[in-house]
């Protein structure tokens, strides 16, 4: 288990830099300055000379990628003699000493992330820490629904074959599969939060947490959740539904299934005690797919609904080409795919023992 998790650690520290390198040239070879994006219409010679001071652009694209990797780093290198674009002069309270040898200093410290261009200064980790919650409760939830509900249809599913129960919940699974989400969160948008209104109490827009009519404090709103987590989690919900009952009559078939049956027991102890969790692998693999992409991919869904999470952030930094938070965006989502494909590896081991880490 240690080494295994020692190779897992090693392959994703260079996956993680492959996409550091990747995000930094793309985004700082667009066309414009950044410092111009920053300043917008009140730039001036001087105040544009300062900005690229402060962060960095008016070195070489070389420097600049170093600077960075440095800023991401959680043991960097620092010099007393640099001016404050560095992390150190910025964060001192956050990093913490280790040595110094001449002018450099070795320091711990959490990754930084830089500062938004468009929110007078604020760190991306603070948009990130803002919104990144919003969008993990809505990816839960929208996985539960569709975890909970496409087991439960695919057994039925399975048992029900060529029935018509069948028929229709594979026309349905089909359905979902087919109708991209953003029409999806258009059509439940409207007819549950505004022609059905008066029955559901649902609204059209709103996120998990919004201001009183005072403009004073923040109000937790769990019916806004409603929606966008049905619309988030009706695709996965027909994959999982097509995946748990196709692995299920594949079980069925297995020399063991039926040893079990000629041993007298139950249809439901079958289910229960064998059939089910050695059917669930392609779903586990599925989940944490769907899971890690809702993470990314809840853009539409959030804009829609006027959820406040990563998803509408980033649809926001790219209209006002904030690209400190599209950069820290892209590498949180890229983290969080590799913590989850770790874990999905750990939980094959309980699901099938024949599943060897090392």
């Amino acid at each position: 288990m240690i080494s295994y998790l020692l190779n897992k650690i090693g392959y994703a520290v260079l996956t993680l830099f492959g996409v550091v390198t990747v995000i930094f040239f793309l985004f700082n070879v667009l066309p414009g300055d950044p410092a111009q994006m920053m300043l917008g219409q009140n730039e001036d010679s001087e105040q544009l000379a300062l900005v690229k001071a402060k962060y960095g652009f008016d070195k070489p694209i070389s420097t600049q990628y170093l600077y960075y990797l440095n800023d991401l780093s959680p043991i960097s290198l620092h010099s007393k003699n640099e001016d404050n674009y560095t992390y150190l002069r910025e964060n001192k309270y956050t990093a913490t000493k280790l040595f110094s040898i001449g002018n450099t200093t070795t320091v711990l410290k959490f990754p930084y992330l830089r500062e938004s261009f468009t929110k007078q200064g604020k760190k991306v980790s603070q948009v990130l820490a803002e919104t990144l919650p919003n969008t993990f409760v809505l990816a839960v939830s929208a996985i539960t629904i569709a975890m909970l509900l496409g087991v439960f249809l695919g057994i039925v599913s399975a048992l029900k074959k060529d029935s018509f129960l069948d028929k229709a919940i594979q026309i349905f699974s089909t359905v979902g599969m087919s109708v991209p989400s953003f029409f999806s969160a258009i059509l439940f948008a409207w007819l549950f939060g505004y022609v059905l209104h008066k029955y559901t109490n649902l609204e059209m827009t709103g996120s998990l947490y919004e201001l009183d009519d005072y403009g004073e404090n923040f109000n937790l709103k769990l019916k806004n959740l409603v929606l966008p987590a049905i619309v988030l989690g009706i695709r996965p919900l027909a994959v999982i539904i097509q995946l748990m009952r196709n692995s299920l009559l594949e079980v069925f078939n297995q020399d063991y299934i039926r040893t079990a049956r000629a041993k007298g027991l139950s249809e439901f102890q079958i289910i229960k005690n064998h059939a089910i969790k050695n059917a669930l692998n392609p779903v586990v693999t599925a989940i944490s797919g769907w899971f890690a992409s809702m993470l990314a991919g809840a853009v539409f869904v959030e804009y829609i609904f006027g959820w406040n999470g990563l998803g509408k952030e980033i649809v926001n930094a790219l209209n006002t080409l904030d690209l400190p938070v599209i950069m820290g965006s892209v590498l949180i989502i890229a983290t969080l795919f590799v913590i989850i494909n770790i874990f999905v590896d750990i939980i094959y081991t309980w699901l099938d023992p024949k599943v060897n880490l090392e």
